[in-house]
């Protein structure tokens, strides 16, 4: 009898998800937990290192944003490697690095040190988010794929948040260092369970020369349903095997690159325009600080809620619809904010459902740029995506002093920041209109 051909992609699609699948999913999540955590923590360790070092606020602008350019940075660069060497190699470093970089950083003897390591940080952790995502995705059967990705994603605000309650006890009781020290401890204890248990992609290993016989141990410990004999032989059905960033910036995705990075680029710079000055703008409608950081705490809050949501929509309808209706809510919300400021009940109602809006769509961009994208170029595509993004989210941050000095009143700054919502909605439904998708990503 002939051997068959099977696509590795049907053969995910159809069988159940099962416990080899649970532990990708449980192992990416805690990959993007502490990835939150550490993103988070200079934050809320800055007031105690003002304190202790007796510098300045101004003085912590370069720490605070050198992560930021890392997290771009580093998102770049590690897409293309992992396009070249793989998606497991290239997340096992970043996790290494970033662990070891928080490790360094909380002993650091002064701000320039703790900058340089900030940034270094940032390069691992902007490396593990796009490569979490990527590996995820491919590992996902595509009628549930946007919402395991996005439950995935969850981690991130949750690892933010929990990086807020450590911290609020550790800094007390142990010192500020005791943060960094934390968040380098707890991804390097992840190694050993990413080497033991973590698989490479099969996508990936089918492109690869003699990667068959790896790809074929690995189904049939993923897949205990699937029977191979011997003449049957993995193939993966995908028209454009052009690696790396020829692909992704190749005349056939060049457009839709840059409608999905545009898309993420606005989305970042309303969420770190928020949270980065959101408590200052709602104490100066005259609402004390301490509970003006509580209504912010909302925002990223509801991405929990948000991102399993939209991910669950996409499933069933199109993404690009689904995402752009929740950036078009994001700048309707971020609108009503600054017309509730007199009422602290309908501003928190506010501030919680741009965060599931927000968040949702957020969460689930790199879900979709993952189906755009074939595997030769997919970490490439979602990390470029991401990285981009990341200069979004170091504009906003910047954004937000130069429209207080502008001293406008508080509704017209909430109008301003609803622009950008509707400029990513405008970018993905014009992805859908006019980039005809170049070939069926997912064999």
């Amino acid at each position: 009898m002939p051997g068959r051909q099977l696509d590795v992609g049907d053969l995910i699609n159809r069988q159940r998800f099962s416990a080899p699948q649970w532990r990708i999913l449980i192992l990416c999540f805690l990959i993007v937990l502490c990835d939150g955590f550490d993103t988070a923590a200079i934050g809320y360790i800055a007031p105690a290192v003002i304190r202790d070092w007796g510098v300045a606020r101004s003085q912590l602008g370069p720490v605070m944003s050198a992560a930021l350019w890392g997290l771009a940075a580093g998102a770049m660069l590690a897409g293309p490697l992992a396009d070249r060497v793989g998606r497991k190699r290239v997340l096992m470093g970043a996790v290494l690095l970033f662990g070891a970089m928080s490790l360094a950083a909380s002993r650091v003897p002064d701000l320039s040190a703790l900058a340089w390591l900030r940034f270094a940080t940032g390069l691992g952790l902007g490396a593990a988010m796009a490569n979490a995502v990527t590996l995820m995705s491919e590992y996902s059967p595509e009628p549930r794929r946007a919402f395991i990705v996005s439950a995935m994603f969850c981690g991130f605000p949750l690892g933010a948040a929990c990086g807020g309650l450590l911290a609020s006890w550790l800094v007390p009781h142990a010192g500020w260092r005791s943060v960094l020290l934390l968040g380098g401890v707890a991804p390097l204890l992840l190694l050993p369970a990413m080497w033991l248990l973590l698989p490479e992609s099969l996508r990936f290993l089918l492109l690869r020369e003699g990667g068959e016989a790896a790809a074929r141990r690995i189904l049939l410990r993923l897949l205990p349903g699937v029977s191979l004999r011997d003449g049957d032989s993995l193939v993966l059905r995908e028209g454009d095997k052009s690696r790396g960033l020829r692909l992704v910036w190749s005349a056939s995705y060049r457009t839709g690159t840059l409608l999905l990075a545009a898309a993420y680029f606005m989305g970042l710079l309303i969420f770190y325009l928020l949270t980065s000055w959101l408590p200052i703008l709602i104490s100066d409608s005259g609402m004390d600080l301490s509970r003006a950081a509580l209504l912010t705490a909302l925002f990223p809050f509801g991405g929990l809620l948000g991102s399993t949501l939209t991910g669950w929509l996409m499933d069933r309808y199109d993404g690009h619809r689904v995402l752009a209706a929740a950036y078009l809510l994001t700048g309707l919300l971020v609108f009503a904010i600054g017309q509730s400021l007199a009422s602290h009940g309908w501003l928190a109602l506010a501030i919680c459902l741009a965060g599931i809006a927000m968040n949702g769509a957020q969460a689930s961009m790199p879900s979709l740029a993952a189906g755009y994208y074939p595997t030769a170029g997919r970490a490439s595509g979602v990390a470029w995506m991401m990285g981009i993004g990341r200069f979004g989210g170091i504009a906003g941050a910047m954004l937000g002093a130069v429209l207080l000095k502008q001293q406008l009143s508080l509704p017209w700054f909430f109008a301003l920041l609803s622009l950008p919502a509707l400029l990513a909605a405008a970018a993905l439904l014009l992805k859908r209109r006019a980039v005809a998708q170049p070939g069926r990503a997912w064999a």
